[in-house]
């Protein structure tokens, strides 16, 4: 019974430490609207500073403590700065510009980081009185464990103090229910939010702070929460404080419990429970119907085509790579390839968002599944390589039909959580499951048939695989599916209105997507001659969002510009020292001076053209 007791407290434990980051997560969300990425960032310079300030001044419990919130106001400070000079320029841009904006905040901190502490972990002391462990029934508890389990219900009552009892709380409250109402009665807004975000870092940089007795400081940390992060806030509902406390004592002690009876499960039950979740109920547990939408919403744009000259243009870009083999290096074919895929694989989602107006945070899971069904039907099965290409699609057609019934009754971000946390399993499994998968060794001698060993050829059938689906997919768009597709993204009440079932039309439109993004895998199985559970990391999401925000949503050639750009600019910036900080720094600068992206810029080029031409 003291051994169950015993987990049950360190669950708790774990609880107080994840409540605080999501806390504070879910705040920023419930007023500004921002789906924040880099509050992982915040909790983990939090801990960096911490660390700082507390071996500084080791030795006694006033400077520990002090140390701690110290480094807590310091984060709060540092998001004062970002929620400035950033994030205030996109409060009204959609979900995607804020995500990839705040990833792109998530690199700078990193490097930026590396360069201050280095990359090496660091071992924080114990707190001051607190560094001993007490026998509760026979099992010794850590006397820490013990004090954030009294702190983290402290913290929940000090924000429903703040929230309920100050006028600063009221203004907070009614502008997470209607914050164009506050801002019509006369209250700034701006203010508001900036003082709003200001606690949410505070709260994450107590999180990361109060960390460094239990884990070593290191470069992973802000990566390692953020996911739990949102499966609490999300589970609690967005916006709601009570919800996060809640989730997050339900998914730790869960996990305290779980890793005991099946430890394998641990690493993905998080994401299990929120599918869920939110399959039952859509909107959190204590969230409210319309939580699920970030920036107010704005009409669609329609989605910009390519006149005759453009399409010229493109056509002789085709040509012009159908001939590239014949003129350049090998390393370069190879390369060409890598930009194929990549191309393939954002066209696939931007006409899930683009088109059908789905967002997705893990759309990589069927990239994963293809290459990995690829793989497998190579290795384990024996097939050939033009049967395991006819086989892998139907796979990941066969996971995006399954996922993408349960997603497609959802919208917003709790439809972009959902895909996430279709994405984390099947990556924990395939993580886990070594005897099948491989686990992180992955599947190794995934190579092309003898007769298309040589790079010239296979790069050709990937030419024409990766240059049939992106058609296929252009093609869809412009049919009548496609336009359907359209008309429900852009008012669902009016599609329903006239008769269009419009879950299905999404249903498929997810599965189609879904099926592209699976031959992008194939190809890219064969290319590389094996397969790791990264590609159905969250990683490569991120890729394809940014590939799509680069290039353009509203344009239907903007992911090819984007998908084109990224690789390129991916692999001559990788070469270079501090390289996070060079793409972060690239991705606001086309966030915030660019959202139109390389499509907007292309076409706004042309205008002038023939202005200049008038």
């Amino acid at each position: 019974m003291g051994f169950y007791l015993a987990q049950l407290l360190t669950g708790l434990a774990n609880a107080s430490s994840l409540f605080l980051i999501a806390s504070g997560l879910s705040i920023i969300f419930g007023v500004t609207r921002i789906v924040n990425f880099a509050h992982g960032s915040f909790y983990m310079v939090g801990a960096y500073i911490a660390y700082t300030l507390v071996t500084m001044w080791s030795g006694s419990i006033l400077g520990y403590w002090g140390g701690v919130i110290l480094a807590a106001a310091a984060v709060g400070l540092i998001g004062l700065v970002i929620e400035l000079t950033i994030l205030r320029r996109i409060y009204q841009a959609p979900e995607l510009f804020q995500l990839v904006a705040t990833f792109g905040v998530v690199l700078i901190f990193q490097d930026l980081t590396l360069a201050i502490w280095g990359a090496e972990d660091l071992l924080g002391p114990r707190a001051p009185g607190l560094d001993r462990a007490v026998r509760i029934m026979g099992e010794p508890i850590p006397e820490y464990d013990l004090a954030l389990i009294a702190i983290g219900p402290a913290v929940l009552l000090a924000i429903w103090l703040l929230f309920h009892r100050t006028r600063w709380g009221v203004l907070v409250r009614a502008a997470t229910q209607d914050r164009e109402m506050v801002g019509a009665l006369g209250v700034n807004q701006a203010w508001l939010f900036s003082a709003t975000f200001i606690l949410g870092a505070f709260l994450a940089g107590l999180g990361g702070a109060l960390q460094i007795p239990r884990e070593a400081v290191s470069l992973q940390m802000d990566l390692s929460i953020i996911g739990e992060a949102f499966v609490v806030v999300v589970i609690g509902g967005m916006g709601s404080v009570t919800g996060a406390f809640v989730a997050a004592v339900l998914i730790s002690v869960l996990n305290a419990f779980a890793i005991l009876i099946f430890p394998q499960i641990s690493i993905v039950l998080p994401f299990v429970v929120m599918a869920v979740v939110l399959i039952v109920r859509p909107y959190g547990l204590f969230g409210k119907p319309g939580s699920e939408h970030g920036a107010p919403e704005e009409p669609e744009q329609p989605l910009a085509l390519l006149g005759q000259k453009g399409m010229m243009v493109l056509l002789a870009g085709v040509v012009v790579l159908a001939l590239s083999p014949l003129a350049v290096a090998e390393f370069t074919t190879i390369l060409l390839v890598d930009v194929m895929v990549a191309t393939l694989f954002a066209v696939s989602l931007h006409f899930m968002m683009g088109v059908g107006g789905m967002v997705s945070f893990g759309h990589a899971a069927y990239f994963g599944v293809g290459a990995y069904a690829a793989a497998m039907a190579v290795t384990y099965f024996g097939f050939p390589m033009l049967p395991s290409m006819l086989f892998a699609p139907i796979c990941a057609a066969a996971a995006a039909l399954f996922f993408g019934w349960f997603c497609v009754r959802l919208s917003g971000v709790y439809l972009a959580m959902l895909t996430l946390a279709a994405a984390q399993i099947l990556w924990g499994v395939t993580f886990q499951w070594q005897d099948f998968t491989g686990g992180d060794d992955g599947i190794l001698g995934v190579w092309p048939a003898k007769w298309a060993s040589d790079d010239r050829v296979y790069f050709y059938i990937a030419f024409v695989l990766c240059i049939g689906g992106i058609w296929l997919l252009r093609r869809a768009a412009h049919s009548p599916f496609g336009y359907i597709l359209r008309g429900v993204r852009d008012s669902r009440i009016r599609a329903e209105s006239i008769g269009v079932d419009t879950r299905f039309h999404q249903w498929m439109g997810f599965t189609l997507a879904g099926t592209l993004a699976g031959l992008a895998g194939v190809v890219f199985a064969f290319s590389k001659g094996s397969v790791f559970p990264d590609t159905l990391g969250i990683a490569l999401s991120i890729d394809g969002l940014i590939m799509v925000l680069l290039g353009g949503i509203h344009a239907l050639a903007g992911p090819i510009y984007g998908a084109v750009a990224f690789v390129m600019i991916e692999d001559w910036v990788t070469r270079l020292d501090y390289w996070r900080f060079i793409f972060g720094a690239i991705i606001l600068v086309v966030v915030l001076l660019a959202p139109d992206g390389i499509a907007g810029g292309v076409n706004r080029l042309a205008r002038a053209i023939r202005g200049g031409r008038a």
